[in-house]
């Protein structure tokens, strides 16, 4: 069995300069994809279950899926809740099995944020998984405007909280399809220079690939949550797929043909993110 904590594949990363991808998950189709990129590079992978996913499909399957697939693989699998907004929440994915979750209470006053954080990493460590929280706030692209993350507060949410992980708002955003973020290297070395706790960018599409990998090996950023582009990957190959026989109707063999583009595209960004 593979299965592993969070904590459990970012120690290792920041102890060696490297990080671990959280790939977002959708559907069977990427999740599948995602693991046997991660095989086939020999590196642990993040699967990530986000609002979007629990709204689509029913937390209990997803968390199935992500079991199955975890302890069928031959690498380290993180099972991961991406922004839980509830204790409730959070504890049925503990419930049913996550190794992670992550409580966001970025947007509550900070105070609020560290006491709930607090409790949904203490029920967290007493099931055997890991949590991740934010500090700061990171927006969303055409949406709600990024907080930058204060490196005071974080030093003080990091103790406060005991999380494994901390999200930080230093210029990524949400949902960005290009990769044109502008991050704030001044007060990620603020930041980093108060805690050691493993560092997390969410919006990770929007940051160039080489800014990822140079940030991976010198600074305690040792996760990048990954979505938009492997969307626009599983997008395009879709419309290839029905593009190419526009009689097809079977969905397994229109799907199936998703798969080998988003095998190559998982394959680049972990292995960008990977130790020398």
């Amino acid at each position: 069995m593979t299965v592993a904590t969070l904590s459990e594949v970012l120690q290792p990363a920041l102890r060696d300069g490297y990080a671990v991808a959280g790939l977002v998950v959708l559907g069977w189709e990427d999740a599948r994809a995602f693991v046997t990129a991660a095989e086939a590079e020999r590196l642990p992978v993040i699967l990530q279950a986000g609002p979007a996913c629990r709204a689509h499909t029913p937390l209990p399957i997803i968390a199935t899926t992500f079991r199955h697939l975890a302890e069928n693989a031959s690498v380290p699998v993180v099972l991961h809740l991406d922004h839980g907004y509830s204790r409730e929440e959070c504890q049925m994915a503990l419930d049913l099995g996550f190794t992670s979750v992550m409580y966001d209470g970025s947007r509550k006053p900070f105070e609020d944020n560290i006491a709930k954080t607090a409790a949904i990493a203490e029920m967290a460590h007493a099931a055997g998984a890991s949590c991740e929280g934010e500090i700061g706030f990171v927006g969303y692209h055409d949406g709600a405007a990024s907080k930058g993350t204060d490196p005071a507060e974080a030093a003080i949410f990091a103790e406060q909280t005991g999380v494994d992980a901390m999200a930080i708002s230093i210029g990524n955003v949400h949902l960005q399809s290009t990769a044109s973020s502008t991050l704030d290297k001044a007060r990620l070395r603020d930041i980093q220079a108060l805690t050691t706790v493993p560092l997390v960018i969410h919006g990770g599409s929007g940051v160039p690939m080489d800014q990822r990998r140079t940030l991976a090996g010198n600074s305690n950023i040792c996760k990048f949550n990954i979505g938009t582009e492997l969307r626009q990957t599983f997008g395009k190959a879709l419309r290839n797929a029905l593009d190419s026989d526009p009689n097809a109707f079977d969905r397994i063999e229109i799907l199936k043909q998703t798969h080998d583009p988003l095998v190559t595209a998982t394959r680049r960004i972990l292995r960008n993110l990977k130790p020398d």
